[in-house]
């Protein structure tokens, strides 16, 4: 890099078409021209958005050499050497949360399930609607009840209720009904493939189904078709499930708004569902599915599943292969279960959990769970400061005394107070160029929502970010992930406000697995939105208030989904709160 200063130094005009000296080595600043000429003023006006000086002198050096050692880097996309990258072309640097040690990931696969005893079936299709995993699956077992039976009374209610909803995007009753009556029949001759066998589900609409819209909740993809299904989707198939419905996400993973509208909380019409995976939330607490399948990238499943009252599995990144979904950010991105109970969410954990050579980020894990363990010892940490602050309410207050009542150790724990926020552009960056082109042909101007914190400004935005901050903040990223090391190497678990930003954004970078369940119930006078504030569309208010269901985020170590479950399995039951449907669903 010697030489760096003195090709700098030397004028545009010596550079182009001088001769090369036999054995010269090349030298920044020497290459081709590349991209639209810029001045001095130009760098005048980015230095507002750099926060970066330069004196006049500098900036008639930059500008004169920017075209030869800058601007190259737009030649892939501007030509004339143009190179198109395809969608399932993942970076060459890729996120490990391996990389802090102290996984305390399981050592052994081994899944123990809770022994729920003869229960009866209900002669309510109701209360079999929303009756958990856990026990449909009994009862299909046990031939009690057909996956065809199940399957129509899903039908029957997604009719009744989705237009209430809007959490369906596409309904595949014809290929779901074909599922259930394989199910029963191979139940029948005694090929019982497992917990899963004959269940009704729904995914998200961002995981590719053969032959079968995949939209992404966006208007440019709505007529988009895949080939193949989606590694998940099809483990999902191997375990016997039933796909009866791909399920409503924001428009390109984004809050709650499709183009078919917003999809709303069925615990309270007024208010959007939350996202992205709006829909799996939605239709899980509506009993429209038996489960679901949501995405994570910073709060797509916490949020939903904290808003609508279900349990959303987070689990670590890397543990469940993403091929076939749609990606948004490659060393973000998460795949996990949402439904009705703990040990629900556990049991899709196992179908769907393992690497795929598709996914360079998915690694092999082990999966230990033991639904009969006790919790007793289990060293639980907390935030005091943030227990004691919105958005935290007296159920996560209650929810941290519970801990205590059942055995578990409480410790107040303690991160730097550092601006978490400096990650997100991480996030931006790979959004905006894992959608590039639609930034650069002008169809993210056909998305429904336009506005400040929608997709179509923040990629716009992010093609101004500097890539050394950029560098910068993935450093922080370690540093974060270090001091997230250093927190589990003195407690098992974290029990968190769910929505509390820092934490949101933190263990999502740092890839921690967390678990999402209703703890009890608050009162709202005003609508909850994902976007931002605006004067000319205010809220709707409650008087009196309405009651909503409230849940809380446990947080677990990485790779070690079954001791989180494990507790919260226990504090699902001291909660007692997780059976009660949303009125006007039953």
């Amino acid at each position: 890099m010697g030489t760096m200063a003195a090709a700098v130094a030397r004028s545009t005009d010596a550079q182009v078409g001088a001769p090369p000296t036999p054995g010269a080595p090349p030298t920044f600043g020497t290459g081709p021209l590349s991209g639209p000429p810029v001045s001095a003023a130009t760098f005048a006006e980015a230095e507002q958005l750099a926060q970066v000086t330069m004196s006049a002198a500098e900036r008639d050096m930059a500008a004169a050499s920017w075209r030869q050692s800058m601007a190259p880097l737009l030649e892939r996309r501007t030509g004339p050497r143009k190179v198109v990258i395809d969608p399932d072309t993942a970076p060459a640097t890729q996120w490990s949360p391996a990389i802090i040690g102290g996984s305390g990931g399981a050592a052994r696969d081994a899944f123990v399930r809770s022994a729920h005893g003869s229960i009866p079936l209900p002669s309510s299709e109701a209360e079999i609607a929303y009756a958990p995993v856990t026990r449909l699956s009994r009862w299909i077992e046990q031939k009690a009840l057909s996956s065809e039976r199940l399957t129509n009374i899903y039908l029957r209610r997604i009719e009744q209720f989705d237009p209430k909803l809007r959490c369906i995007i596409t309904l595949t009753k014809d290929h779901a009904l074909a599922q259930a009556r394989r199910a029963d029949l191979e139940i029948a001759a005694g090929k019982y493939r497992g917990p899963l066998h004959g269940i009704p589900y729904g995914v998200k609409d961002l995981l590719d189904t053969a032959g079968v819209p995949t939209t992404y909740g966006a208007e440019p993809f709505r007529n988009r078709v895949p080939t193949a299904d989606a590694v998940v989707v099809r483990r999902l198939n191997d375990a016997g499930a039933v796909l009866i419905a791909k399920l409503s996400l924001g428009a390109l993973a984004l809050n709650d708004i499709w183009f078919g509208g917003q999809t709303m909380n069925p615990w309270l019409l007024e208010e959007g569902a939350s996202g992205s995976s709006a829909g799996p939330g939605a239709a899980t607490a509506a009993g429209l599915v038996g489960f679901s399948i949501g995405s994570e990238t910073g709060g797509s499943i916490v949020a939903p599943a904290m808003r609508c009252g279900v349990t959303g599995l987070r689990p670590t990144f890397g543990r469940v292969a993403r091929t076939g979904a749609m990606t948004l950010c490659w060393s973000l991105d998460k795949l996990g279960p949402m439904t009705r109970s703990v040990e629900d969410a556990m049991l899709v954990l196992q179908a769907i959990t393992g690497p795929d050579a598709g996914d360079v980020s998915s690694v092999p894990t082990h999966l230990e769970f033991d639904a009969t363990r006790d919790v007793k010892g289990l060293r639980v940490g907390y935030f005091p400061g943030w227990m004691k602050e919105s958005p935290a309410t007296d159920v996560d207050r209650a929810a941290l005394e519970t801990v205590s009542k059942m055995g578990m150790a409480t410790s107040e724990v303690s991160l730097p107070d550092w601006p978490y926020g400096s990650l997100m552009p991480v996030l931006f960056s790979e959004a905006a160029a894992s959608f590039e082109n639609l930034t650069l042909n002008g169809e993210l101007r056909t998305l429904k929502v336009q506005v400040p914190d929608a997709w179509p400004n923040l990629f716009r935005q992010a093609r101004f970010l500097s890539a050394v901050d950029f560098v910068q903040a993935d450093r922080l990223r370690r540093r974060v992930a270090l001091e997230m090391a250093r927190v589990f190497s003195q407690v098992d678990l974290l029990l968190v406000p769910s929505l509390r930003d820092e934490m949101l954004t933190l263990s999502n970078f740092t890839g921690h697995p967390s678990l999402t369940m209703r703890a009890g119930f608050v009162e709202v006078s005003e609508a909850r939105s994902d976007w931002a504030p605006d004067p000319n569309n205010p809220l709707p208010k409650f008087s009196p208030a309405r009651r909503v269901p409230h849940g809380i985020t446990l947080l677990g170590r990485l790779f070690d989904e079954g001791t989180m479950a494990r507790a919260g399995l226990a504090l699902e039951r001291a909660f007692a709160v997780s059976g009660e449907p949303p009125p006007g669903f039953s």
